[in-house]
This record gives structure tokens, C-alpha cells and sequence, in this order.
């Protein structure tokens, strides 16, 4: 671990691990280390793995910002970190892989936006998470975008308001992750998920996850609009053609993707 490293990237088979390693800084997310995901992520989503596992060492999953990029700085300067920020959690729901948040342990303010951003996620039962800036002076503006998009008004607000952390289990319960296992099981249970979510047609999944997100949270009529179109459309895709004649067919898929 370091304190400003930038983040280590492995390949294993068709996954990729993005790990922070600033441990000492609690992995806060200061602007270089923003640049340094972004450019990790982008760098991914243009290869041919499937999946993307978004870890970090050190006593916490990640801090969120580092207030000395932000304490004493004009607005333009803040605005411009945000906007980064922002440009990276886009960036991970962009990419065609599935991206898998493993929280090993705390995850707080824009470290929190991160494991809301992600597609998936899987805690340690020691996990938690929380948006601290209701209880302090900086409210987690756009933290809160991101998280509010996965457990809703009321829980959003809660969060946000008192500012607590909530345990793995509570956040598994309110939609924030999607699996609580024991501390040691962590990466058995992030392979066996990533493994699950990444078999079939690669090129299918990759349109699903970003029509996904087009849909989500317009109104009804709207979302209906795009899912039609693109699914429409989809019909033709390789994959969705063997998916279809493998069914009719009743023999296992071959997948060219």
C-alpha cells in the first residue's frame, strides 16, 4: 500500500481488478486518484474482458474525497473535482463490462457513490456505508445522486440527513449491495457473482447494461419507448439469434462474442 500509488490493474481470465491502493489516505479520492481510476476504467472497458472488479486495500473501501483538494480552494477548482467525479462514476456504468464493487469495509461520501455506481456489489459482513456530510458541513450532494438511485426517498434521505453508516446487512436490505458474506468468503463470492452475471453473449449484455441505465428513473412511457427500440433492435445481434436457435433447438449456445 501507498499513499498516493495508483491504482494496481490485474487480469484473471476475463475479469479485471481495479484495486486503490492509498491505504494510508484511507483510499480518499483526490483528483490524481480520480484521473487514475477514470484512466484505469477506460482503459478496461476498451478490452475484451468480460468483467471489472473495483476493490481497495487498507483499513477502508474508500473515504470519498480528499478534503485537501477542496479546503481553501475557489469554487471553479471544486467544481472542476466534482466534475471529475462524476465523469468516473459515468464512465463505469458506460463501459460494455459488468463492474462489481467488492467492499471489504468502509464506504463513505463519494467512496459510497462509487459502490452505488457500480453495477453490482458484494460486502463483508464488516462493511458499511454512509454519506457523513449530513453531520458535518459539506453536504454529499452528489454522493447522494448516485445512492438515492438504488435505495430510494426515504432510505436516501435518512442517509443523508444523520449522516450514519449503516452495516452491511441494513444496506443489503435497503438495495445498496447485492450480497453479505462472511469476511473470508469476500472473493469466493465476488468471482461466483461476476461469473454469473458475464455468461451468455457478451455484445447482448453490454447493450442490456446501457439501455439499463437509459431507462432507469424516466417516466413509464418514456423508458417503454427506449426498451422497445433497442430490444427491437437487439433481436438481430449474433448472440441473441444462437440464444433463441439454441432454445428451439434444445442443444447448449455456442457464443462467437
Amino acid at each position: 500500500m501507498t499513499e498516493d500509488g495508483a491504482p494496481r490493474v490485474e487480469r484473471d481470465d476475463d475479469t479485471i481488478w481495479i484495486t486503490m491502493t492509498r491505504g494510508p489516505r484511507r483510499n480518499a479520492l483526490s483528483r490524481e486518484h480520480l484521473r487514475q481510476l477514470l484512466d484505469a476504467f477506460t482503459e478496461a472497458g476498451g478490452s475484451d474482458a468480460t468483467g471489472i472488479v473495483l476493490a481497495g486495500e487498507g483499513p477502508v473501501f474508500s473515504a470519498g474525497h480528499d478534503f485537501r483538494d477542496v479546503a481553501g480552494k475557489p469554487v471553479t477548482e471544486v467544481r472542476s473535482l466534482l466534475a471529475l467525479c462524476t465523469e468516473l462514476m459515468q464512465t463505469i456504468q458506460d463501459v460494455p463490462q459488468v463492474v462489481l464493487a467488492r467492499v471489504h469495509a468502509l464506504a463513505t461520501a463519494a467512496g459510497c457513490q462509487l459502490v452505488a455506481s457500480c453495477d453490482l456489489a458484494v460486502a463483508a459482513a464488516s462493511a458499511g456505508f454512509a454519506a457523513p456530510g449530513g453531520k458535518g458541513g459539506w453536504f454529499c450532494h452528489t454522493p447522494m445522486v448516485a445512492i438515492a438511485r438504488n435505495v430510494g426517498r426515504k432510505r436516501a434521505m435518512e442517509l443523508a440527513l444523520t449522516g450514519d453508516v449503516i452495516d452491511a446487512r441494513t444496506a443489503l436490505e435497503w438495495g445498496l449491495v447485492n450480497r453479505v458474506v462472511p469476511d473470508d468468503e469476500l472473493d469466493k463470492a465476488v468471482r461466483e457473482l461476476m461469473d454469473r452475471a458475464t455468461r451468455g453473449s457478451r455484445a447482448s449484455k453490454a447493450w442490456g447494461k446501457q439501455t439499463m441505465y437509459a431507462q432507469l428513473d424516466r417516466p413509464e412511457r418514456d423508458a417503454y419507448a427506449i426498451a422497445v427500440e433497442v430490444m427491437a433492435s437487439a433481436s438481430q445481434l449474433p448472440g441473441a439469434r444462437e440464444g433463441m436457435a439454441s432454445f428451439l433447438e434444445k442443444r447448449p449456445p455456442v457464443w462467437a462474442d
